[in-house]
């Protein structure tokens, strides 16, 4: 895992040296630049496979024609090596999957893409052709960026690192910010600037004189297959034990990252299956009661006998990482999630330099809470539209609860936010401003620039690939081309990279991904709970109370924190004078949110959150 960086047009090595040493955090291990007329490509090493120099970066073929700066895992990378090797026509100086794909691309070009099992994120220049590819993995695990800035063409693995070349500018796009409060992330391909995009999943972009084009390589879709319970949950262990092993594959220290939640539980039994010896396992403890799953960690790694590692934060601990969110992400994403995240990954990193996470079964397996609220919402939306006005209403006077996952504000958020197409609202659900809130917290200013579409429009888009599906495969669909990049995919990257760690994720295996998409919907979701062909599997491989216990996310008491520890933060930043300083918000729609909080009339705490980081974000990058 790596950071890498670079432009054609103009530039010098020292632009390189400042791109590739604002993400030097990815790769601590070696730097490496590639300047050949206005061709610039950089490197900042992680060493993970082959930590011999041989794997010095960016790397080039015997005839230094081809030049490659990579990020990421290609798991299948022996098998290529084999095959290219059969033809006789190259000859390998290195053990890394870098050098296999530059070969990859010699032998099949532009073909490459369907053999490539992996996370990655590159840049390859072919001299010979004038040609440079970008590329980025299926579903987006690897994050790169890109730019036209004055003739320039700039890419990096993060924003900061197209921030540091002296020909980019940085102005704001304001339907960015108004995706922004709604999604709590920015789509891809929109980043918080114009003329700046994040390369989407599943695609390459060839640059040739000039001229851009973008390709797809690959989508995901929902063809069901015949199958029985009984065999495909014999075949979910195949792929899962398949997936894990190959993400086991490493030449310095490997752990798991557990949660105590049956995702990274069931990641941790393979693993640990699969392995001659303990496996590290890694999970982090918090004072508040309602927000701590360390107990249920240290019970999966007491059943499965690993090597457990175990650490207790304060919330002065937590909340003295908040300045630094900006540093971290560099574009505005409100998960808070990421606070805990990090911790987890710097304590991890103090024994490992890989680690394999339970990320992407929740969007592949309705995991999410929301899953639970769109099953009701079929009794819900029976009711006449006086009676839910009336419920919303009597909800809306019951003191806001300091909990994490409250009923009450899972209700409220229900029953407020019901109206409209059942896509729009299950999105709505996870929203922190709704479309008329986000109208009215903007300066008259912004008001009139703003256009008329709204963000959930972007949902219709993804829509038109996979109209013939059902209600419920598109919202599993639009979880993994929204959420999971943008939000959870992110968090995990940055989270990591700040320390050099890297995260692998065996749910996200293409063939799992692939065959839990053709499952049917109630092999996924049952009764009033998901992953079901999940629990059945994991049934006596796993103690009972980690199957059969609820969602919980890993949270922070956000609720309570902006009520008391962060309250003199909120107000700092969010006073009205540095409200009407900076112009783009409205004042008085500002105090209202943080008056309703600080006073328990409403839990207003993703939209203080919200705004929290975007002004954490402005003061840093702006």
């Amino acid at each position: 895992m790596c950071g890498i960086a670079g432009f054609i047009g103009k530039g010098t090595s020292e632009d390189l040296k400042g791109m590739i040493g604002a993400v030097s955090h990815r790769g601590p291990d070696d730097q490496g630049i590639f300047l050949q007329k206005e061709v610039g490509l950089a490197h900042a090493r992680l060493s993970i496979i082959d930590l011999s120099p041989a794997g010095h970066q960016p790397m080039a073929d015997e005839n230094k024609k081809i030049w490659l700066t990579f990020n990421g895992e290609i798991y299948n990378f022996k098998e290529l090596r084999q095959e290219l090797e059969k033809t006789g026509k190259y000859r390998f100086k290195s053990q890394t999957d870098t050098e296999v794909i530059i070969y990859a691309w010699k032998e099949y070009g532009e073909k490459m893409f369907d053999k490539l099992d992996g996370m990655f994120a590159f840049a390859l220049y072919d001299s010979e052709k004038e040609t440079l590819i970008l590329a980025s993995d299926r579903l987006g695990k690897k994050p790169l960026y890109w730019s036209m800035q004055n003739g320039n063409l700039l890419f990096g693995s993060e924003l900061k690192a197209l921030m540091a070349h002296e020909s980019f500018q940085k102005e704001l796009d304001f339907d960015s910010l108004d995706k922004y409060l709604f999604y709590e992330y920015i789509p891809a391909p929109q980043t918080i600037f114009k003329n700046t995009q994040k390369l989407e999943p599943a695609t390459y972009l060839i640059y040739k004189n000039g001229q851009i084009k973008k390709q797809r390589y690959w989508e995901m879709n929902f063809d069901p297959i015949p199958i029985s319970e009984s065999e495909a949950a014999e075949k979910l262990d195949m792929l899962l034990s398949k997936a894990v092993e190959k993400r086991l594959i490493s030449d310095v220290p490997l752990g798991i990252l557990l949660s105590g939640g049956i995702d990274s539980s069931t990641i941790a039994y393979y693993a640990q299956k699969l392995s001659p010896e303990k496996v590290k396992t890694f999970s982090i403890g918090f004072q508040e009661k309602s927000f701590d799953e360390s107990p249920y960690a240290k019970l999966v790694a007491d059943f499965l006998k690993t090597d457990h590692h175990h650490a207790v934060f304060t919330p002065e601990t937590v909340m003295s990482l908040i300045p630094s969110i900006a540093e971290i992400l560099d574009e505005p994403m409100a998960d808070p999630s990421i606070l805990p995240t990090h911790l987890l990954s710097k304590f991890a990193r103090q024994k490992v330099t890989v680690a394999l996470s339970g990320d992407g079964n929740d969007e592949l397996m309705a995991g999410y809470n929301t899953f639970q609220a769109q099953a009701l919402s079929r009794l819900y939306e029976k009711l006449p539209f006086p009676l839910r006005r009336t419920a919303a209403k009597i909800l809306n006077l019951v003191p806001a609860s300091e909990k994490n996952f409250s009923i009450e504000y899972s209700l409220k958020k229900f029953t407020g936010d019901f109206e409209g197409s059942p896509v729009e609202r299950h999105h709505r659900w996870m929203a922190s401003f709704s479309d008329k809130e986000r109208k009215s917290i903007y300066a008259p200013e912004i008001q009139k620039t703003m256009n008329e579409n709204k963000p959930a429009a972007l949902l219709d888009d993804y829509l038109a690939d996979i109209s013939d599906a059902s209600l419920e495969n598109k919202v599993l669909y639009l979880y993994l081309k929204t959420y999971l990049p943008n939000d959870i995919l992110v968090k995990t990257d940055r989270a990591s990279m700040r320390v050099g760690l890297e995260v692998r994720c065996p749910f996200l295996d293409r063939q799992i991904v692939e065959f839990v998409n053709s499952l049917p919907y109630d092999y996924k979701y049952r009764g009033l709970g998901g992953k079901y062909i999940l629990k059945q599997l994991m049934k006596n491989r796993l103690p009972p109370s980690i199957i059969n216990r609820p969602k919980k996310g890993f949270g922070i008491p956000l609720t309570r924190w902006l009520k008391y520890e962060l309250r003199s933060l909120c107000e700092e930043l969010l006073s009205p004078e540095k409200i009407k300083e900076q112009g783009i918000f409205d004042a008085d729609a500002v105090q209202r949110i943080e008056s309703e909080h600080f006073a328990g009339k409403k839990d207003r705490r993703k939209e203080l959150w919200t705004l929290m980081v975007f002004q954490l974000w402005f003061d840093r990058w702006t």
